[in-house]
């Protein structure tokens, strides 16, 4: 059943993973026949939709989410997470039996991790779980993935979502190994795609690559970007790492924009405050540079702290716009 049935209007509401992330701090990740020690250990809310939300929630936006718990301690932990971060829970589903997700995870010296999911009752969403009337009212509705059947469900809410409303998409690395054919209908209802560059190779490549009859060798991930855009998706945002973002729509803007230098702490959940910051930005009508330029100053943020800690409040942003080029 839903936790509260009460109709809300919000601006953005998230569709994806809930997870209590158990986060062990290491000097080095070990791979097989290695040895690494434990330097710290934290514990974190987590889930890429979710943190997307939250932070979108902190810079002072309107949200909601679609996600499962089980009624247990870490989902009583996750709901009041949300509660707290000022997140909507109108949308939250609790399980009558079962285990609410949990995500074991590494995170070396460099900021690099390695997670292990343990899925849970995430992956028991069904469509008569949902309170559509309610979903309706969102003017961005934001996908990320899931291990399991709930996938199913995403797929299944396409063929309902109004056509006014906006999808936002960010695969990450689950989705994007289904491989293209696995999530088209996703691909084919996505307004925005939110993809990391290893993530776009992977999902595209090949399928580009036998579809035009190109040498996979010669493909770039600004060619690959331009044969998304073909195919109907508005904007195509890929995140590469310490090389800045690239951003295309379909009014002929393409973008650079390069990343803030920081000390990186953890760059666990750093694709996802970018998200934040650039979902905020196409709220307010921003240029695709300037919503590009806000999503890497967010995501600077995070990664100079632990977890989505250091994710930036509203009136932070608000200074940060202060500082920006009036004609960007």
């Amino acid at each position: 059943m839903s936790i509260l049935d009460n109709k809300i209007d919000v601006d953005i509401i998230g569709f994806g993973a809930l997870n209590l992330d158990k986060l062990y701090y290491v000097n080095d990740i070990a791979r097989e026949d290695e040895e690494s020690y434990i330097k710290e250990f934290d514990l974190n809310c987590g889930g890429s939709a979710a943190n997307t939300i939250i932070g979108l929630s902190r810079l002072g936006v309107s949200t909601s989410y679609i996600g499962k718990i089980a009624d247990d301690e870490e989902g009583e932990i996750l709901e009041m997470n949300l509660i707290s971060e000022g997140v909507f829970v109108n949308n939250l589903i609790e399980a009558e039996k079962g285990h609410s997700g949990n995500v074991l995870g590494f995170v070396d010296e460099n900021g690099d991790r390695a997670l292990y999911i343990d899925s849970g009752v995430n992956d028991e969403i069904s469509m008569n779980e949902l309170n559509i009337e309610q979903i309706d009212m969102a003017k961005i509705i934001h996908y990320s993935s899931f291990v399991g059947d709930s996938f199913n469900t995403q797929i299944e809410l396409l063929d309902i979502l109004p056509a006014s409303m906006i999808l936002s998409f960010d695969p990450g690395m689950l989705y994007a190994k289904k491989g293209f054919k696995a999530i088209e209908k996703i691909l084919n209802r996505t307004n925005i795609l939110l993809i990391n560059e290893k993530e776009l190779f992977i999902l595209f490549k090949e399928h580009y690559s036998n579809k035009y009859n190109l040498i996979h060798e010669d493909l770039t991930f600004r060619d690959l970007a331009k044969y998304v855009l073909e195919d109907g998706i508005d904007i195509v945002v890929v995140k590469r790492g310490t090389k800045g973002v690239y951003g295309i729509n379909d009014k002929n803007q393409e973008v650079k924009v390069p990343i803030f230098e920081v000390d990186t702490i953890d760059t666990t959940a750093a694709g996802d405050s970018f998200n934040s910051g650039f979902l905020y930005s196409y709220l307010k009508g921003y240029s695709l540079e300037k919503s590009c330029l806000i999503g890497n100053w967010v995501a600077s943020k995070s990664v100079e702290n632990i977890g989505i800690t250091g994710m930036p409040n509203e009136n932070k942003l608000l200074e940060f716009e202060k500082t920006i080029d009036s004609d960007i």
